[in-house]
């Protein structure tokens, strides 16, 4: 069962909300290359919040992700494109309904 996941809150700066959402559709091939990564979503919540959310099997593929490509990658521009700091938390799922599961 997926029993760990993470939800990171991204705030673009003004101007650099189509770089923020290119860096997240860039990382949809780094994310399927994981094979910890159960599961991994980009969303835009608006014109400047994007937020991801990904779930995995254990604590282990938790942080082995926290580690790899995608995090390098958004923390090297996060000066650059967001705000503010990313807000990464981390979440214990309790509940799931996945399909052909």
């Amino acid at each position: 069962m997926l029993k760990f996941a993470l939800y990171a809150h991204l705030k673009a700066k003004p101007g650099k909300s189509a770089e923020v959402e290119a860096l997240l559709k860039s990382a949809v091939a780094m994310a399927q290359a994981e094979p910890g990564t159960a599961t991994w979503y980009a969303f835009a919540e608006d014109d400047q919040s994007f937020g991801i959310f990904d779930t995995f099997e254990t604590e282990e593929a938790r942080q082995a992700h926290l580690d790899g490509p995608i995090a390098k990658a958004l923390m090297s521009k996060a000066d650059e494109l967001l705000s503010q700091p990313p807000g990464i938390h981390k979440i214990r799922v309790i509940g799931a309904k996945v399909a052909g599961k």
